[in-house]
């Protein structure tokens, strides 16, 4: 069964490559099955490329993918979900840095992760939105539903706010969606209000909510539209909580959950949200371990209290996944320049990876000597077997054609230097018409 739908999967991702669709195939199977190239150019030197080095950069140059198509594929293999559990979705952001590029267009300042205090925090570079589905326990395998480029004129919750809309309607479940704190704001909840999954965001602990408007007076005036304000810096705002829930958590430490019910943002008053404090007090208190995180819940039923920390810790499964598509299946290598085929190599990247997800119960897992034998494969793992069942499932691609030497440049031609591009500056400030400038 799950061999058929690998295949049916393959035949499907060819379907939706539209133009060179048999270098790209054959530069995904690469992916997938030659674990020891470190460099882009070394994929062509896999047993199921037949094509070489120089077609692989072609590929990417002149190929075209149905993007829609290509999602409906990824659709078509979600993982479902364990007995009992929901399916969970990951949302988030990843950069990849191009500093000294600057023949690559529309490049923009990234923030760059994990660096000394003194070093500026930002890069250049190009920004990627990715939807994932999100395993339990919290892993690397990771199931990619689509990853877009994040151009310059749009931000990271439009795009992801648009992903969710393309692909929530062809789910076969209802899912839950966990988002880092970028994505807790009034306006990621409002784009997407109409799109049918539940939301568990985190939120900063600077944010301030609002309870229901109170009713009319009848005196003279508009009427208030927000009641009293929940801040969630000030106890003094917090009134009695509608649910408190306290345990342990995985370490056995103290767990202690509370949530106020039927709140709202002040620019999103039709939408109520649950607001949620976790104190988790065997947290260390530092930046990336913080002993109190606030979240809010926007969907239907309310999760059950003693859900909401263990949800949550299962997004940093996409971190994990992250690390793996740059580490193992190059994901920022190949030294592409236009951000159209930067797209299409990550397209065919996220292909590879969720093959890989396909084939794990299919395969024996590679593991060397000195890796642990009784803990779960990792991709990695998985990724060293691939070989073995790539010629098993056969490929759609067709063989290359030999057309002889390239007759190069014609006669006269004079090669001309390759455009470059500033990087741009998101969120300029507007400037102001002259009749209003001082001066």
């Amino acid at each position: 069964m799950q061999f058929n739908k690998l295949i049916e999967f393959r035949h499907s991702l060819y379907a939706s490559f539209t133009r060179s669709p048999d270098a790209l195939f054959e530069a995904c199977d690469a992916l997938l099955s030659h674990p020891t190239a470190q460099t882009f150019a070394e994929l062509s030197l896999a047993t199921c490329c037949r094509r070489r080095w120089p077609s692989l950069y072609a590929a990417f140059q002149d190929g075209a993918i149905d993007r829609t198509a290509l999602r409906q594929t990824f659709i078509s293999g979600t993982p479902a979900p364990a007995a009992g559990k929901r399916l969970l979705l990951g949302v988030d952001a990843s950069a990849v840095l191009r500093p000294e590029s600057p023949t690559a267009r529309d490049r923009t300042y990234q923030y760059v992760h994990n660096l000394p205090d003194c070093t500026a925090p930002v890069a250049v570079g190009w920004s990627f939105s990715a939807v994932v589905v999100l395993p339990d326990p919290t892993s690397s395998w990771t199931y990619v539903l689509d990853q877009s480029r994040i151009p310059s004129d749009q931000s990271a919750g439009e795009i992801a706010s648009e992903q969710l809309a393309a692909l929530v309607p062809g789910l076969p479940v209802r899912p839950v969606l966990v988002g880092d704190r970028y994505y807790g704001s009034a306006r990621f909840v409002r784009r997407t209000a109409e799109v049918a999954c539940d939301k568990l965001l985190r939120v900063p602990g600077n944010r301030v909510f609002y309870r229901p408007a109170p009713p009319k007076t009848g005196r003279r005036g508009a009427p208030k539209k927000d009641g009293t304000p929940f801040r969630c810096r000030d106890k003094r705002t917090h009134g009695t909580p509608t649910q408190i829930w306290s345990g342990t958590d995985e370490h056995g430490q103290l767990i202690e959950v509370t949530a106020w019910a039927n709140l709202h943002y002040k620019t999103s008053r039709s939408i109520p949200v649950t607001l949620i404090r976790v104190v988790r007090h065997g947290a260390t208190d530092k930046k990336r371990d913080p002993r109190v995180s606030w979240f809010i819940w926007v969907g239907g039923d309310p999760i059950p209290l003693a859900e909401v920390w263990p949800t949550y810790r299962r997004r940093y499964g996409q971190e994990h996944g992250y690390r793996f598509d740059k580490q193992d299946l190059l994901w920022t290598e190949p030294r592409l320049r236009t951000p159209e085929q930067f797209q299409r190599w990550t397209d065919v990247m996220a292909a590879a990876h969720n093959q890989l997800v396909l084939a794990r119960p299919l395969v024996e897992a590679c593991r060397y000597p000195w890796e642990a034998q009784s803990r779960v494969a990792t991709p990695r793992q998985v990724r060293r077997a691939m070989g073995r069942i790539l010629a098993q499932l056969g490929t759609p691609a067709q063989p290359p054609q030999p057309r002889g030497k390239s007759p190069g440049r014609m006669p006269g031609v004079k090669a001309t230097r390759v455009p470059r591009y500033p990087v741009v500056y998101k969120n300029t400030p507007k400037q102001r018409p002259a009749s209003i400038r001082p001066g």
